[in-house]
């Protein structure tokens, strides 16, 4: 909350976003087994939302603006409609561990729209961190050949990957976005607007008519209760934290750590794939991730390491 926050709060952030997002494609796949995918994120959001927003206002109060909670919609829309809840809807047929693999690939994306954004020209350790991005989803998810006996949804697998452009846009958006100066506000409005935007998209897809209240396992239960404390009001609001305080290369690190841990998890206690093409095609892809945020985290160092150069230039 600090101007300044301690190694320690960033430290802590970080770990959450490594670990504890590492075993929510997991625990999404579970919940998605016995309850429909967008009612089911819906829910998972607007309780998170209203407890953060209720804990919040209890210790500063605060009015937000309606401008605010335009940005809120905005944000709340691309990263939980068109991030999470994409991809809870596809997680019903792609394992939890090759989504996580698919996502990894979302920094690629962070530093091609920022590009685009600034009107640059990528340069070649993005062009080349692209080339070894796309071999390794290619790899991962050919239609022409199968995965330990299981073919890869595709249209599951491409939603994927729209749903890895719109959270890298709403991360983005949500840095220079008209929001509550206090981080975790600024969350449990987003988390609000995002649950209203899950929900309302589950009852236009008549998502009601699959809901079997009787039917839903005490895994699915333990798993949305799960991801409402840790995935949401612990992971996403460190997420939305760090996009503060930190630069969204070092942000989006949490893609190198996420498909390692989903991958064993997935393996160990969802019972899914792991073999040789599973393994070469997440050392690519993590390869690739690699590759374009070190260099992009040195390019930026270097451009602000001449900016004070030139307004110490200035003031002389």
């Amino acid at each position: 909350m600090s101007s300044s926050p301690s190694r320690l709060k960033i430290a802590s952030a970080f770990a959450a976003i490594y670990i504890i997002w590492g075993s929510t494609y997991l625990g999404i796949r579970f919940a998605v087994e016995t309850i429909p995918p967008f009612l089911m994120a819906g829910g998972r959001f607007l309780v998170s939302g209203v407890l953060l927003y209720a804990w919040v206002q209890s210790r500063t109060p605060a009015r937000p603006t309606l401008n605010q909670w335009k940005s809120a919609a905005i944000v709340g829309g691309l990263l939980l409609l068109g991030g999470n809840g994409v991809v809870a809807w596809a997680e019903q047929w792609v394992p939890s561990g090759i989504t996580a693999l698919i996502i990894a690939s979302s920094p690629i994306f962070f530093v091609l729209i920022d590009a685009l954004q600034r009107k640059t020209s990528p340069t070649m350790d993005v062009v080349s961190g692209l080339v070894f991005g796309t071999v390794g989803i290619f790899l991962l998810i050919d239609p022409t050949r199968l995965i330990a006996g299981d073919e890869i949804y595709i249209p599951g697998a491409i939603a994927i990957l729209l749903a890895d452009v719109a959270w890298a846009y709403g991360s983005l958006y949500s840095r220079k976005a008209d929001l509550p100066s206090n981080p975790l506000l600024a969350t449990a409005m987003e988390m609000l607007a995002g649950g209203v935007l899950l929900t309302l998209t589950g009852l236009l897809l008549g998502e009601t008519g699959r809901l079997d209240i009787s039917a839903i396992s005490a895994q699915s239960l333990f798993a949305v209760l799960y991801l409402i404390v840790f995935g949401s009001l612990i992971a996403f609001t460190s997420y939305v934290w760090l996009l503060r305080v930190a630069s969204p290369a070092m942000v989006s690190t949490y893609a190198y750590v996420n498909p390692v841990i989903a991958v064993l998890l997935g393996w160990l206690i969802g019972n899914e794939a792991m073999n040789n093409r599973i393994v070469v095609a997440a050392m690519i892809i993590v390869g690739a991730v690699v590759i374009i945020t070190t260099f992009n985290a040195r390019r930026t160092a270097r451009s602000l390491k001449n900016l004070k150069v030139e307004t110490a230039s200035q003031e002389k």
